[in-house]
């Protein structure tokens, strides 16, 4: 009987993984029992019975003994099922059943046992392998299912599981089992065929082009128009031009849904930007992230993709001003009693709307059935701060039947793909990492968008005559910035101002 042994392992907070000790303490009884401590939750004093089935079950007998397990720090809540594993290798390690016991502290464990002692996959898994990069560990013992997951992190060595015995060969064998290996190319994230081509979208040209310059600088928008012109078309069609996700963006994106339990069984990488449109019902904790240990929202599960918000006023006036904060600092702060969270909030929000209750005001084939009053209280749900923080306001009219069978359409997916690539490129050059000008800050907006006297009239004309607010007058150089990137212009011009202007439907 060895007595006290140590293992690694983690536990989150938020987004992150924090390092856990477990410590395994055993000693002669007339009886077997087992105390775990350490704050763990109701799942994690599961393990016990888990664990103490799948050592039976795999003829590693304990004897009678007196067991504690604590989890430390001890301060710390501790939650779910991934502390099968350091449990049972802490049990047979201090009942000497193991060997090369001074290689534990080399590697951060993490599993889910099953009664037999399968490995079943869990949560995080890349999570683990980051934090086991940034202490310096050698690598990391994960399930089989999550290795190649874990694997994406370069510099650690993840060893798949699958099986309890597994673990105990490793330390009696370490040069049996080979690091999971994983190539991370550009091949990865080329974008698959669009379900919806932009060249499928009759008419709209002017939707098409603000869709385009939304990829393309990475803007907010508010579409609005009767019912059936297309504004849910052009938006889940906006996935298929947004430019690939580099290697950063794709570890950051996975990270999120793999702590959040969104990555499917057997996908070890997200490759394609998320598109998440939540359903008007959605409550603010689950549009922001919320719970006693915070889960992410839905607009940390958007990042580096789209947030589609259909038929924005009719979500509750709560859930609409939580977006405030997510959408001016790409990030989202939930405190709470045992601190603070912070997620990040890095997404396009495209919201659609009627112009009215019944839809159909301003249609030029049906009759609006609304008094004006309706159509104010419904338009009022969303408050000017919000409306502010949009950075293009369009009108997505009803087409015409002529328009509809018109055989002539625009440009693919392929072609408007390219140009916001393009366009994507020189705000990489400009501001040296990956930054789109709708996060262009009052410093960089002096640098890169320089208003000469014509700009400056334009602007003028839009705060004296449409009561522009500064915010909003910020957001019209933006997208002009973004409007000369498009056009190859190294400066802003009048009539990328003018442009940008057209795209402020609501002021």
């Amino acid at each position: 009987m060895k007595g006290l042994t140590r293992i690694f392992s983690i536990t989150f907070q938020g987004l992150e993984a924090v390092l856990v000790e477990v410590e395994v303490d055993v000693t002669q009884a007339e009886n077997f029992s087992l105390i775990l401590v350490g704050l763990p939750s109701a799942a994690v004093k599961e393990s016990k019975d888990r664990v103490l089935a799948a050592l039976r079950n795999t003829n590693h007998s304990l004897g009678n003994l007196f067991c504690t397990v604590n989890l430390a720090p001890a301060g710390l809540k501790k939650e779910g099922t991934i502390y099968d594993l350091p449990i049972a290798l802490g049990l047979l390690g201090s009942i000497g059943k193991l060997q090369n016991e001074k290689d534990f502290s080399q590697y951060l464990m993490a599993g889910e046992i099953g009664l037999s002692g399968e490995m079943r996959p869990i949560k995080g898994a890349l999570a683990v392998a980051i934090l086991a990069r940034e202490l310096g560990k050698k690598g990391v013992l994960l399930p089989k299912a999550n290795a190649a997951e874990a694997a994406a992190v370069p510099g650690v060595d993840v060893i798949g599981l699958r099986h309890l015995n597994d673990a105990v060969r490793f330390f009696q064998e370490p040069n049996r089992y080979q690091p999971e290996s994983v190539t991370l190319s550009s091949d990865l994230f080329r974008n698959v065929k669009p379900a919806i081509d932009f060249a499928d979208v009759k008419g709209q040209e002017q939707v098409k082009r603000a869709m385009e310059i939304v990829a393309a600088g990475g803007h907010n928008i508010v579409l609005f128009g009767p019912p059936g012109t297309g504004k849910t078309m052009v938006a889940k069609a906006l996935i298929g031009i947004m430019p690939e996700l580099t290697v950063e963006e794709a570890l950051e994106t996975t990270n999120i849904h793999s702590i959040a339990g969104l990555l499917p069984i057997g996908k070890n990488l997200v490759t394609q930007r998320p598109f998440r449109s939540p359903h008007h019902t959605v409550s603010y904790a689950g549009l922001i992230g919320g719970g006693v240990n915070p889960r992410p929202g839905e607009v940390t599960l958007a990042h580096n993709g789209i947030l589609f918000l259909d038929e924005l006023p009719e979500f509750s006036r709560v859930a609409l001003e939580v977006l405030r904060q997510p959408l001016e600092d790409r990030k989202v702060t939930i405190s709470r009693a045992n601190g603070s969270f912070t997620y990040p909030t890095s997404f396009i929000c495209v919201a659609a709307m009627n112009p009215c209750p019944c839809g159909y005001l301003g249609h030029p084939y049906k009759k609006c059935k609304d008094t004006q009053v309706q159509i104010d209280r419904y338009r009022g749900k969303i408050s000017g701060p919000l409306w502010d923080r949009m950075d293009m306001h369009v009108e997505v009219p009803a087409l015409r039947y002529s328009d509809m069978i018109s055989g002539a359409s625009g440009d693919s997916t392929d072609v408007i793909r390219d140009r916001v690539k393009a366009a994507r490129t020189k705000q990489r050059e400009r501001f040296g990492k990956n930054k789109t000008n709708a996060q262009m800050s009052k410093q960089e907006m002096k640098e890169h968008a320089t208003l000469d006297a014509d700009c400056q009239e334009v602007l003028r004309q839009a705060v004296d005559t449409m009561g522009m607010s500064a915010r909003a007058c910020d957001k019209l150089v933006r997208v002009g910035r973004t409007i000369a990137d498009l056009s190859f212009s190294p400066s802003l011009k009048q009539e990328h101002l003018m442009e940008a202007l057209n795209f402020r439907k609501v002021d």
